[in-house]
């Protein structure tokens, strides 16, 4: 029997309950933005948008996948687990996959302990920072798919808040810079002046204090009247800022990029304040630049215990 593909939510729905996703509080998402850009993702692997909010975790305002989501996506891709050992000192399990072959993985505390210090969580439940760990591992070791490019909330949580990866980025590149130039609209939504009405006007001298209160309240009028012109795109300035949004796109190397350039603020602005063809286009184009990384092997070094700081 063939499994059934779940119907794509239209964007407006999925805007709707993302906000209350996002007010709920229940998943650990913060904020609509974060919830959307999830949402996204679990649509753009095949899954109903809903189960976002139970697949994923925000961690350091980075996306994470819960290790109890990998373990089921690898089982229904066809893998095994045998537990050899889950206890609070040892998590230990083979795992097995008709395409990839099998792996043993081990986690005890004392290369926890090793790795990142005396942590809170592990000391509170060590049982089940082993497991997550175990599970990542060998998910990751096997079948990567699983993982959709992310670490579990365990690992995600140990790593610095500042992300140190070496690789291409586009943190300095001209494309990422276009968008922001282009874009600005963070600075447009910042508090300003509210010009003065014609009858608050003061009175104006030929000279003095008064004619400088004048210039300055004058100039305030026309920063502001031009600030709120560039909020208020045409179609055609929104297809540009489309276009240049593709193009950093195109430019990324791996998914967690893709997930980056989503949760930025003017993407963010541009999904709350746009047309609606403009947001549909934001989404179509977050799934599919997503969905080009469906084999993306994740870096394993960075989970070695002697790479990864305390």
């Amino acid at each position: 029997m063939n499994a059934l593909v779940p119907t794509a939510m239209p964007l407006q729905d999925m805007q709707t309950l993302a906000v209350a996703i996002a007010k709920s509080g229940l998943f650990g998402i913060r904020t609509p933005e974060q919830a959307l850009v999830l949402m996204a993702i679990a649509q753009a692997e095949g899954r109903h948008a809903v189960e976002a909010a139970r697949d994923y975790d925000i961690i350091n305002n980075r996306p994470a996948k819960k290790a109890e989501a990998m373990l089921r996506d690898f089982i229904k891709a066809g893998g095994t687990v045998k537990w050899h050992s889950l206890t609070d000192e040892l998590a230990d399990a083979t795992f097995t996959h008709p395409q990839t072959g099998e792996v043993r993985i081990d986690w005890d505390m004392k290369r926890a302990q090793t790795a990142f210090g005396k942590k809170d969580m592990y000391a509170k439940f060590p049982r089940q920072m082993l497991r997550s760990r175990v599970v990542s591992e060998g998910v990751r070791t096997l079948w990567p798919l699983a993982t959709s490019g992310m670490y579990v909330p365990e690992e995600q949580a140990d790593i610095p808040a500042k992300d140190e990866h070496n690789g291409p980025t586009l943190e300095a590149s001209p494309e990422r810079q276009a968008i922001n130039d282009e874009v600005p609209l963070r600075a447009a939504a910042a508090p300003m002046p509210r010009a003065p009405r014609v009858t608050e006007k003061p009175w104006r001298s030929a000279e003095g204090e008064d004619a400088d209160r004048w210039e300055a309240a004058e100039a305030a009028a026309v920063a502001a009247k031009a600030r709120a012109a560039k909020r208020e795109r045409t179609d055609e300035q929104w297809r540009v800022w489309l276009d240049k949004l593709r193009e950093a796109l195109g430019a990324v190397y791996h998914r967690s990029e893709v997930v980056e350039i989503g949760g930025r603020s003017t993407v963010s602005e541009a999904v709350a304040t746009g047309p609606e063809w403009v947001k549909a286009e934001i989404a179509s184009l977050l799934a599919e630049n997503y969905a080009r990384f469906p084999n993306e092997d994740e870096d394993e070094s960075a989970l070695d215990p002697e790479t990864v700081p305390a």
